[in-house]
């Protein structure tokens, strides 16, 4: 399976190798629950963990703690914590996936809190970064997510094709500063950097 070409200039080496590690569980667990497609998997790094790590140039300096939505199977959260070590709290209500959460964060050290709950069921703090990828259309996304954005933090939310009808249908609802950045892993893909989240 064919990592990065090159160095990545985010991740040292000690950390790749820690990613090696969560990527065989990845795969070993994948043939147990649904984590990623099949198909997906000889493509891994790319799809799954440079898609995650551009989030890292974006998210809040002196950031000393985040939450990600809709974990999965740890993108882009657990994928986050792993290389910055920022103490990340994963909301994934599927018992399956966050057992698998549980065993990746353990395996590969990495400062993560696992909440097997409903997002509208969890009670934690608010946080200066809040994550999520591939969870729901982006009105959705921040009926779910705003409660949990601190004041003053900021919510990033990779999108693919549907990110202008995403917005629009979005700004019907919230009032939100936008900041926009194309994906380096989809063509067509954007991050979307919101801040001063609030009900229309």
């Amino acid at each position: 399976m064919k990592r990065w070409s090159v160095s990545h200039p985010l991740v040292s080496r000690e950390t790749e190798e820690r990613l090696s590690v969560y990527v065989a569980l990845l795969l070993t667990w994948n043939r147990r629950i649904n984590l990623i497609g099949r198909a997906d998997e000889p493509h891994v790094w790319v799809r799954h963990i440079e898609d995650s790590l551009q989030l890292i140039p974006l998210m809040p300096s002196n950031l000393n703690r985040a939450i990600d939505l809709g974990s999965g199977a740890g993108f882009p959260g657990l994928i986050l914590a792993i290389v910055t070590g920022i103490p990340f709290d994963l909301v994934e209500s599927d018992q399956r996936k966050a057992a698998f959460l549980r065993e990746a964060a353990c395996t590969t050290a990495t400062p993560a809190t696992i909440h097997a709950i409903r997002i509208e069921d969890t009670k934690i703090p608010p946080a200066s970064l809040v994550t999520a990828r591939a969870l729901a259309p982006l009105s959705q996304l921040l009926a779910m997510a705003h409660r949990f954005i601190a004041p003053g933090g900021v919510a990033l939310f990779p999108k693919g094709t549907t990110v202008e009808q995403e917005l629009t249908t979005a700004r019907a609802v919230w009032n939100m500063r936008v900041e926009r950045f194309p994906s380096r892993t989809h063509p067509d893909g954007a991050i979307l950097k919101l801040s001063e989240v609030e009900r229309a």
